[in-house]
């Protein structure tokens, strides 16, 4: 099981907005990420830089990776677009993060 940390950024006053859409996050989207071998998945806020911090298991990475091609990853990408940086496919723009430490 690897586990995958990243970050991305938020626009400025769009916490609760985010908040509140990942509150109703879609049962068809779950269940998707899960069935492609995410599990344990944290998305954490800093407000001093709009910065989001997500970390996340996963076991299965070739169908983790197929996911962008996904109609619904597309259409939840889509809907996140008026409130976080997103590269031109609608997808968030993610710099990912390496692990220094980690306690079991």
């Amino acid at each position: 099981m690897n586990r995958i940390a990243f970050k991305m950024k938020l626009n400025p006053g769009c916490e609760e907005e985010y908040k509140k859409r990942h509150d109703e996050i879609w049962p068809e989207l779950k269940a998707l990420l899960k069935e492609s071998g995410i599990s344990d998945y944290s998305i954490f806020f800093d407000k001093e830089t709009d910065t989001l911090f997500a970390v996340q298991k996963q076991s299965a990475e070739n169908s983790v990776n197929d996911l962008r091609n996904n109609p619904i990853i597309q259409k939840w990408w889509a809907s996140l677009t008026d409130i976080m940086e997103t590269h031109e496919d609608k997808s968030p723009v993610t710099v990912p993060l390496e692990e220094v430490f980690y306690l079991e």
